[in-house]
């Protein structure tokens, strides 16, 4: 360049024309500007950021360099094809300079795709492998539990994530956490993240040390190659061996890592992490609440039920007296048809037994009146145990009915007392309650009513429409006279005193 040439000869330039900062970089975009004023490049996308101002800034790279370019927002939204990361592309555009930062950039005008960059196709050909061996099958993925007692977090000790995963942890319900350190970027990213999720394995369930029911394995958004170790094969496969549950919080939610494949459930933020690692507590409080709730009228209608079933039930036993008149009147009967029955019998024998008394022998009528006397003789002893046994069954069995109808009676009677008590503490409760919502309780506490005419008055406009107000106390009313529309009110009279005549007023 004409402007750094040394012409004072001493190849010091202790004559050369001295510039500003800004007068050099001017001149070095004018240069770049002029010699590079549209330009096309071949490289791989490096990372790409998209802020909220609406420009794409990423990087454009090969082995050896690497560029930076920027999309403004009018032209980011007209290009064909999104740039992500990894991708080989053929991008379009000028050479500038930013002075602000001292370096060169590319001000993109257009984006063709070029094929996958080595980056992507070793981790594509990466993932193709270990999903061939079966480790991204859904079928070994373990379901996450409900609610954790301790929660191991894989994560770097000193940035953000572990607060976000612990502020979110103890807003949704509060769990011990395990938090092993490991290095999340760089060589040493991959075997550390692998021995963390194979020590937390390794812990004995009831040792000094709880043995986590969940692992979550967390890391912050970066470039490709600054999520690069949980791309891993080692990593993959501790996180696919793991016997507890795994989540994957790694990146942001449009990064993908092979770990995400592995696990067992996929985050997309650390913070979305720990929400699905616990419930919500005051979630989980409502509805034991509302099923308490669902219990007690279940219950009460149950009760309620019964006690609707037993009201109808001894409205059908009917009288103690009723159960027994059937019993009295069967002895009844059978007693008044014993006497005339026997004296019947009788009767017949002898009438029988004097047809035949002239035909017989003596000896022979001595014998038959002996044989019939010892027939009547055993009908007489089985008839006397019979009514007996009758009289004792008919016993028994009114005595077995009344203690069955004292029972039940005492069932009544107790049912009736409970329903009496539950529903005059009802009325106690709605009395307690219309006497806290009424107006009395109001006047109570220094406030008053006043009326005129019957209705109650609620302006002063209204007020002074009328001749007489009452004006209601919490001990009484007191008459006050306006002296009627428009006219000055006259001083309240003072109430007369109960008990006499009014004495006036000494002052």
């Amino acid at each position: 360049m004409e402007m750094f040439e040394d012409h004072s000869g001493t190849g010091q330039g202790g004559n050369a024309p001295e510039y500003t900062v800004s007068e050099l970089s001017g001149a070095v975009k004018r240069v770049i500007e002029g010699e590079f004023g549209r330009v096309r490049v071949r490289g791989e996308i490096g990372r790409v950021s998209r802020p909220a101002s609406g420009h794409l800034y990423f990087d454009l790279k090969d082995d050896r360099a690497v560029i930076a370019a920027i999309a403004w927002k009018g032209q980011a939204g007209r290009l064909s094809v999104r740039p992500e990361e990894g991708m080989e592309v053929i991008v379009t555009g000028r050479l500038t300079t930013f002075p602000g930062q001292s370096k060169y950039q590319l001000i993109i005008d257009d984006i063709a795709p070029a094929g996958m960059g080595a980056l992507m196709l070793m981790l594509e050909k990466r993932r193709a492998a270990l999903a061939a061996e079966g480790l991204f099958d859904a079928a070994r993925k373990k379901p996450i539990p409900f609610l954790p007692e301790v929660i191991g977090v894989v994560t770097s000790p000193s940035g953000a994530v572990i607060r976000d995963i612990l502020h979110r942890l103890r807003d949704r319900f509060p769990r011990r956490v395990l938090v092993w350190p490991v290095a999340v970027q760089g060589e040493k990213c991959a075997p550390e993240v692998a021995a963390a999720i194979r020590g937390f394995n390794a812990l004995p369930p009831g040792g000094a040390l709880p043995r986590p029911d969940l692992i979550i394995v967390a890391r912050g958004g970066g470039s490709i190659e600054d999520l690069w170790g949980f791309n891993e094969e080692a990593v993959v496969r501790a996180a696919a061996e793991s016997a507890i549950p795994l989540i994957s919080a790694v990146g942001h939610e449009t990064d993908t890592t092979l770990i995400d494949h592995a696990a067992d459930l996929r985050a997309p933020t650390p913070t979305a992490a720990a929400e699905m690692a616990v419930p919500v507590r005051m979630e989980l409080l409502a509805w034991a609440g509302e099923q308490g709730a669902r219990l007690v009228r279940a219950m009460r209608q149950r009760l309620d039920l019964r006690a609707q079933r037993l009201s109808d039930l001894s409205r059908a036993l009917g009288r103690p007296e009723r159960l027994l008149d059937p019993a009295r009147q069967r002895l009844d009967l059978w007693s008044d048809r014993l006497g005339p029955g026997l004296s019947a019998a009788i009767t017949r024998r002898q009438a029988e037994f004097n047809r035949l008394g002239g035909r017989v022998h003596a000896g022979l009528l001595a014998s038959f009146i002996g044989n019939e006397r010892r027939h009547l003789t055993g009908w007489a002893d089985r008839l006397a145990p019979a009514v007996a046994r009758l009289a004792r069954d008919a016993v028994r069995d009114n005595a077995r009915r009344r203690a069955d109808l004292d029972a039940l009676s005492r069932r009544l009677v107790q049912a009736e007392a409970v329903r009496l008590a539950t529903l005059a503490d009802r009325l106690a409760g709605l009395d307690r309650t219309r006497q806290t919502l009424g107006y009395t309780e109001t006047l109570r506490r220094g406030y008053a009513v006043v009326r005129a005419a019957g209705a109650v008055v609620t302006t002063r406009a209204t007020a002074a429409a009328h001749p007489a107000l009452e004006i209601e106390f919490a001990d009484g009313s007191l008459a006050v006279e306006t002296g009627g529309p428009g006219g000055p009110a006259p001083k309240p009279r003072r109430p007369k005193a109960e008990g006499g005549p009014d004495q006036g007023n000494l002052f």
